[in-house]
C-alpha cells in the first residue's frame, strides 16, 4: 500500500530522483532543440539548474525538516539557474516550495495548492509567456491535480499516475501549439526536462531502486568553448572554487566544533583556513561545491562577506591565484565606488577585447554554448565597485537569469539591458554617455540596439525542416534575428546569402566578427566580397575568435 502523504524525508527523495532522471535524459533533451545548431543545451541547462538545488537538498541529510528541504530547493535552483528552461524551472520551484514550506506533510490539497502557486510564480517571471512550451506543461499538470481534487481523488498514487500521463499528453500536443516545433519533428525540450523530472519524482515514491548521490559541481564543457590554457588549469586544478565567508556565530562555537568543522572542510576541499574569534569564524576553502561548505556553516550562525571565485577560468585565475592579488582585490573593495559599471557576456578572445576596450568593467565567460548562472551573474556584479551596473546578456537565452539576478541584487542596482547578439551589446555601450543620467543611458541603449540586425553563420548537427528550408546535417545556416536566412553546403555562398537579407536601403554599416575556425584570408575575402555587393556601406572586420559560430555579423 502506498503512503498517502509525504513527510519531508520523501520529499526529500523525490526531488533527488526526479534530478537524475533528469540528468540522466539531458542529452536527448539537448537533441531536441528545434534549430539543428550544435549548442542545443536545454537539457545542460536544466540539469544544471537542478543539480545546483540537489546538492544543497544531499547536504541536508535525512534528517532536515520540510522548511530546510524547501529553502534547499528554492534557493539552489534560484542560484544556479542557467538558460530560459532553467530559470522557469527554478521559478516553478520556488512557486511550489513557497506553498509547502510550512506543511509537516503533503497530502493531495496542499500538491494541488502548490502546482497551482507553482504556474502562477513561473508565468510572472516570463515577459511574454508562449504557449507550446515547459510553461504549458507545468500548467497541463496544475489543471489535472485540481481536476482530479474536484473529483474526489483521495489514493495519492494514482493521483501521480495520473498528473504524470496528462504532461505526457499535454507535451506530446506542444507541436500543435507551436508550428515551428511541428515542423521539426520535436516537442518541446522544455516540457520533455519537466515531464523527466516529474517521472523520476514518481518511481522515488513508489520505492524504486535509485541512487540518490550527487555527484559534486564540475566546469560546464560544451563543444569548443574551452580554451587550452582553462582545459590545462581545469587539469591542474583538483579544487576549483576559492570560497570564503565569516561566520556570525550565534551560539557557541568550542574547540570540538572547531575541529569538526575543518574535518568537514578537509573531507569537501583543500587549502583550508578556518580562525575563530569570540563572535566570529574566517574561513578559506579551495572545493568543487562551495553549497556544501556554506550549507554547514549555517548551522552555526549568519554568513557574510562571501566571495567565490572560479579559478579555472583564465582571468579570474590572474587576478585571484595568488593571496597577494586577492588582498588587493579586497582593498579596491573599500574604494567609494563609481557610479556606473559595465557587465557584458561573452566568449572569445576577440570579442572579449573589444567590451573591455569599450569600458566594460568584468567580463562574464558565456554565450550560446555557456549559459552563465544567476549565481555567476552575482558573483560578477561583486566584482564591480559601482552603484548602478549595466548588464549586458548578449543571448536570447541568457535575459531571464541577469533578470532573476537583478531581482536578487540588494545592494546595487543592476540594470538588464536585453541585448540578444554581441552586436547589439557593442552597440549598447557604444552609445552609452556618461553625462546623461542612468535612466536616460538605459532609455538610449534599450532605442539603439532595435536598429541591430544580426546573422550568425554555423552549421547543422542533423537533417530537419525550418522555415520550409530543408537542412541536411553539416549544412552550413546563416540565423538571423527571427530565423533561418540561408543554407546551403559552402560557408562563404551562405555567409552572402545571409547578408543579402540582412541588408536594406537604411543600412549603413556591416560589421563583421571572425570566428575561431576561420582563417584570416578567408575573413578577408568575405570583406572584399560584402564591400564589392554594398558599396554604399562601411564594412568592418574584427576577430571575434568566439567558438562555433564561424561569422557573427551586423548590419546596422
Amino acid at each position: 500500500m502506498s503512503l498517502q502523504q509525504i513527510d519531508a524525508k520523501m520529499l526529500s527523495k523525490m526531488f533527488l530522483a526526479g534530478a537524475k532522471n533528469l540528468e540522466n535524459q539531458k542529452e536527448w533533451i539537448n537533441e531536441l532543440n528545434v534549430f539543428p545548431v550544435p549548442d542545443g543545451d536545454t537539457g545542460t541547462n536544466m540539469t544544471m539548474t537542478i543539480m545546483s538545488a540537489a546538492r544543497e537538498v544531499s547536504a541536508l541529510g535525512d534528517d532536515a525538516d520540510m522548511e530546510a528541504i524547501c529553502k534547499a530547493i528554492s534557493s539552489g535552483s534560484l542560484r544556479g539557474a542557467r538558460g530560459n528552461s532553467g530559470v522557469i524551472l527554478s521559478q516553478l520551484f520556488r512557486g511550489f516550495t513557497k506553498r509547502i514550506k510550512t506543511e509537516s506533510e503533503l497530502n493531495i490539497p496542499v500538491l494541488v495548492e502548490a502546482f497551482d502557486k507553482a504556474v502562477e510564480t513561473a508565468y510572472k517571471a516570463v515577459m511574454k509567456p508562449k504557449e507550446g512550451t515547459i510553461l504549458t506543461v507545468a500548467k497541463g499538470v496544475s489543471d489535472k491535480a485540481k481536476d482530479l481534487a474536484a473529483d474526489g481523488a483521495d489514493d495519492l498514487e494514482q493521483f501521480f499516475n495520473a498528473v504524470l500521463d496528462h504532461a505526457k499528453y499535454v507535451l506530446s500536443q506542444t507541436p500543435e501549439m507551436l508550428p515551428v516545433l511541428k515542423q521539426a519533428g520535436v516537442v518541446d525540450s522544455g516540457g520533455q526536462g519537466l515531464v523527466e523530472v516529474l517521472s523520476g519524482a514518481l518511481d522515488a515514491y513508489l520505492g524504486k531502486e535509485i541512487d540518490f548521490s550527487v555527484a559534486p559541481a564540475e566546469k560546464k564543457v560544451s563543444g569548443d568553448s574551452v580554451s587550452s590554457y582553462e582545459a590545462q588549469a581545469e587539469a591542474e586544478i583538483k579544487f576549483g572554487y576559492c570560497t570564503e565567508f565569516i561566520i556570525l556565530l550565534n551560539k557557541t562555537f568550542n574547540i570540538k566544533h572547531e575541529l569538526d568543522f575543518k574535518a568537514y572542510l578537509e573531507s569537501i576541499g583543500d587549502s583550508i583556513v578556518c580562525v575563530a574569534d569570540d563572535d566570529v569564524v574566517k574561513v578559506h576553502v579551495h572545493t568543487n561545491d562551495p553549497g556544501l561548505a556554506i550549507q554547514k556553516a549555517l548551522k552555526y550562525g549568519a554568513l557574510s562577506n562571501m566571495k567565490i571565485d572560479n579559478m579555472r577560468l583564465e582571468h579570474q585565475e590572474k587576478l585571484f591565484k595568488m593571496s597577494e592579488k586577492e588582498a588587493a582585490a579586497d582593498v579596491k573593495k573599500d574604494e567609494p565606488p563609481k557610479p556606473v559599471g559595465f557587465l557584458a557576456v561573452s566568449i572569445g578572445e576577440g570579442v572579449n577585447e573589444i567590451f573591455k576596450s569599450l569600458g566594460v568593467d568584468y567580463i562574464i565567460e558565456g554565450g550560446q554554448t555557456m549559459n552563465p548562472s544567476t549565481a555567476d551573474i552575482l558573483d560578477a556584479v561583486d566584482r564591480v565597485n559601482a552603484e548602478n551596473i549595466f548588464i549586458l546578456p548578449n543571448n536570447k537565452n541568457i535575459i531571464l537569469a541577469a533578470n532573476q539576478a537583478a531581482e536578487l541584487m540588494t545592494d546595487k542596482n543592476l540594470i538588464v539591458i536585453p541585448t540578444k547578439t554581441i552586436p547589439q551589446g557593442i552597440t549598447a555601450v557604444i552609445n552609452y554617455v556618461p553625462e546623461a543620467s542612468v535612466d536616460e543611458n538605459e532609455q538610449t541603449m534599450l532605442q539603439e540596439i532595435k536598429n541591430v540586425k544580426t546573422g550568425q553563420v554555423t552549421y547543422a548537427v542533423r537533417d530537419t525542416v525550418i522555415d520550409d528550408k530543408e537542412i541536411q546535417k553539416d549544412d552550413f545556416m546563416g540565423i538571423g534575428d527571427q530565423g533561418i536566412l540561408a543554407v546551403g553546403t559552402d560557408k562563404k555562398a551562405v555567409t552572402l546569402d545571409m547578408v543579402q537579407e540582412m541588408v536594406d536601403e537604411d543600412t549603413e554599416l556591416i560589421s563583421i566578427y571572425y570566428g575561431a575556425d576561420v582563417d584570416e584570408n578567408d575573413a578577408e575575402d568575405l570583406r572584399a566580397s560584402i564591400e564589392s555587393a554594398y558599396p554604399s556601406c562601411d564594412v568592418e572586420l574584427q576577430f571575434g575568435g568566439q567558438p562555433i559560430y564561424y561569422y557573427v555579423i551586423s548590419a546596422e
